[in-house]
């Protein structure tokens, strides 16, 4: 009737004699990766390759701790390359709505900044001292004496031709007019009457002349302001010149080997020079740009500052080789860059100061890490990413400037050639669904890192393990852990995985063990970690998290859910399902039952007819119909209708682990043969009748064993799970123990046959020579209700 597995045979113990420590303080840091041997080949590729679009996508489970591992190795490798330039943009002074982009050999952008800085504040006070010098003082005064010189003698030889004919110049509220003179005297209106016409219309011909010359002189001497104005700004020239010129050679020396710096210093001379009065006050004292008097010298330098500083995207001082950037928050402004505004006036106003960079262009030279998820959260990033590989060009611009959703004029800045290597890191479910859904991204990203989820449980893997252990551990400033501790984590890591004969890679879960296991030893005040430290983490983790499972059982023992545990039923079973209620996972029986009648060969699965089931399951439930019809209805119709549905279930069922609890529950009802409640079972089966393996075996086992056992041990009790999953045992030491005393039983099968035959204690039986099964036997029993049914199902036919 099938035996059931020994104590040796449900847990896996670490061998602590192959543990050659008493504490892990003997042991030497780890220098490798485990059980990455696939990940880290293809990210020596990834990292190596130089060709265009070989980005990189590292797929598993975030527990494994991808990002670190990869920036190991980024690591390794930006240290043995080159640093990239220093990045800025500078006022294009003939363009100011065109910035001009300045790439600088690492180190010289931020000196370059300071030197420009410390330019600005010794202009600031060289500029307005020179202005304010005598020699300045004279030359202005000569030249404005020159032009009021001039303008009195062209006066003074037009009055005196005027009075030559009696005629004077006054000023009247409405300028200067032309009068009529008499021995020196004004000719007043009454005696301007008294005149005759002939002498009036000589005086009118002489003013009118005298008039239009006045006017003529008044045109002159606009020019020759306007002359005289030209030689003072050529003064100011000059004198900003003899201010400017040495500050700035000075500055030019340092550069000499940079020619894009020498171009834009000679601009920025020029405009200085072109544009001095910036410097100044005008004639009123009111401020133009500056008011040296009213003024900061912080806020002088901040005003210049806006025109002629450098604007340091990128400054690479302190990196050493290439540069490894992470972006935690990919917003599209975040990793392309983004142009500022700030109020002005009433309006939004920008300037080549307020471009800043994004992780794209601080990453540019070296390697970019990105979440996928997280850029894929974001509007505009990921297409923004994509574009900017595309084209190997990075151009800075507003999200709404993009999306011409702005009408104001913006800025337009110098694009950068784009140089970087991008890592995205991901689930493997989001790896796979944009590989199916975006064509572009198997183009950009065609270096696959696939993370394995575990490595295999070998000797030389468990001493790694250990070292791993204590590497961690000291960077975590943990206790040391003895080898129990360590043996312990070890089996727990193999629990994790769900298999005896592998360890987990999620080398954050198993720190986050060591970690609670350093805060219960030092709660007990131990020097070193013990194993009980470690199980006393893993219990008290399970008690945080575990109060829906002790709900469900609560209930199952008050008789809310209905679960038997003793006692023989038909066409009844205890079948066996894992629920996920966030990291944790826990096993719970439920029952399946399965009525029969005549009809035409439809095994009915009701959770898929009200939509409950996923087409997993309901393949499974598909498969059984496949398996009577070959075992037991070759040469005859299939003649019986067959429900099978999980009782009390009222969310959805998915997965065909159920399929052999279901069929020996059908197997049940068509034999009328009772099956032991005592037992719950777990596994797939195929139309064969061979019972496949299923995921979280330890789980049901424990789950069906926590509900036995709160209801007391008869001895009868026990689990059938598939043979081929008993490599994966890893169970509690309480049911281990339950199992030493007898009290409680785990089958492995690997066919229907052997499982009916421990759920009814009947044999199954097998066809002879003839091709008849044994009599009694549950083949027979099933065949021959079969039989009855097709030859009911055949008269009534005939009668109809």
């Amino acid at each position: 009737m099938g035996k059931s597995l020994k104590p040796e045979e449900l847990y896996q113990h670490c061998d602590q004699k192959q543990l050659s420590f008493n504490t892990t303080e003997e042991l030497e840091d780890l220098i490798e990766i485990i059980g990455q041997t696939r990940a880290i080949k293809a990210v020596r590729f990834g990292i190596n390759i130089k060709q265009d679009s070989y980005h990189l996508f590292a797929l598993g489970s975030s527990a494994i701790a991808k990002r670190s591992i990869i920036r190991h190795f980024l690591q390794q490798k930006a240290i043995t390359q080159q640093t990239p330039y220093d990045l800025c943009y500078v006022n294009n002074f003939e363009k100011p709505n065109k910035p001009k982009l300045l790439e600088l050999s690492a180190g010289k952008g931020i000196a370059l900044h300071k030197d420009i800085i410390q330019l600005v504040e010794e202009l600031c006070a060289d500029v307005p001292a020179a202005f304010e010098s005598d020699e300045y003082r004279r030359r202005k005064a000569a030249i404005k004496k020159k032009l009021k010189i001039h303008q009195e003698k062209a006066f003074q030889a037009l009055q005196k031709r005027a009075k030559a004919q009696s005629i004077t110049m006054m000023q009247t509220p409405d300028g200067v007019v032309c009068v009529p003179i008499r021995k020196g005297q004004v000719i007043n209106p009454e005696e301007y009457e008294k005149l005759s016409e002939e002498e009036r219309e000589q005086i009118e011909s002489k003013v009118k002349t005298f008039s239009e010359e006045f006017i003529a002189l008044t045109n002159r001497e606009l020019q020759w302001q306007k002359e005289a104005r030209k030689k003072i700004k050529e003064l100011n020239k000059q004198i900003t010149t003899s201010a400017v010129s040495h500050l700035v050679d000075e500055i030019k020396k340092k550069y000499l080997d940079f020619p894009p710096i020498i171009k834009y210093l000679d601009a920025m001379q020029k405009d200085m020079i072109d544009n001095s009065s910036i410097f100044l006050s005008n004639g009123n004292g009111q401020e133009k740009l500056l008011n040296l008097k009213k003024r900061s010298a912080q806020h002088k330098n901040l005003l210049l500052l806006a025109r002629y500083q450098i604007n340091l995207l990128v400054d690479n001082s302190q990196t050493k080789g290439s540069p490894i950037v992470y972006e935690n928050n990919p917003t599209y402004h975040n990793l392309i860059g983004q142009i500022e505004h700030k109020a002005h006036m009433g309006s939004l106003v920008t300037d080549f100061s307020l471009i800043k960079a994004g992780a794209l262009l601080k990453a540019n030279g070296g390697y970019l890490m990105l979440d996928a998820y997280k850029i894929l959260s974001q509007p505009y990033a990921w297409e923004g990413l994509k574009r900017a590989l595309h084209s190997t060009k990075l151009k800075i611009e507003s999200l709404e400037q993009m999306l011409s959703l702005a009408t104001t004029v913006s800025l337009e800045p110098e694009a950068f050639d784009l140089n970087v290597k991008v890592v995205l890191l991901g689930e493997r479910w989001l790896y796979y669904l944009l590989y199916q859904l975006d064509p572009e991204f198997k183009e950009l990203f065609k270096v696959t890192v696939d993370f394995s989820e575990n490595m295999d449980r070998s000797q030389e893997n468990t001493l790694l393990y250990a070292k791993m252990i204590a590497t961690l551990g000291r960077k975590e400033n943990l206790l040391p852990f003895d080898k129990t501790a360590v043996a312990r984590i070890i089996e727990q890591s193999a629990r994790i995985t769900g298999d005896s004969e592998k360890l987990s890679t999620h080398m954050k879960t198993i720190l986050n063990l060591m970690r609670e296991s350093d805060y219960w030893a030092k709660e007990s005040n131990h020097q070193v970690i013990n194993a009980t430290d470690v199980e006393l983490a893993i219990n008290n983790k399970i008690e945080r998290i575990n109060q829906f499972q002790e709900i469900l059982q609560e209930e199952t023992n008050r008789g809310i859910i209905l679960i038997d545990t003793q006692g023989e039923q038909i066409g009844q079973i205890n079948g066996l399902s894992v629920m996920q209620v966030g990291e944790f996972a826990f096993g719970h029986p439920s029952r399946i039952t399965a009525s029969i009648r005549l009809g035409k060969g439809q095994v009915i699965d009701i959770e898929r007819e009200v939509k409950l089931g996923g087409p997993i399951h309901s393949k499974g439930v598909l498969i059984l119909s496949g398996f009577l019809g070959s075992r037991y209805a070759i040469d005859k119709p299939l003649s019986l209708t067959a429900s099978l549905v999980f009782e009390q279930s009222y969310n959805g069922v998915e997965g065909d682990s159920a399929s052999s609890a279901e069929l020996y529950a059908l197997l049940s009802a068509l034999a009328n043969v009772p099956i032991k409640q005592s037992l719950a079972v777990t596994g797939s089966v195929n139309q064969h009748g061979q019972v496949q393996a299923i995921g979280g075996v330890n789980e049901k086992i424990e789950g069906f064993f926590d509900i036995c056992n709160s209801r007391g041990l008869t001895g009868q009790q026990g689990v059938l799970i598939p043979a081929s999953n008993v490599k994966h045992l890893m169970l509690k030491q309480s049911v281990i123990n339950a199992v030493t005393a007898n009290k409680f039983h785990i089958y492995p099968v690997e066919t229907i046959d052997q499982g009916i035959e421990i759920l009814t204690a009947i044999p199954a039986g097998q066809r002879d020579i003839t091709g008849k099964f044994p009599d009694e036997s549950i083949n027979q029993k099933v065949e021959s209700r079969l039989l009855s049914l097709a030859e009911k199902r055949l008269m009534l036919s005939k009668i109809d």
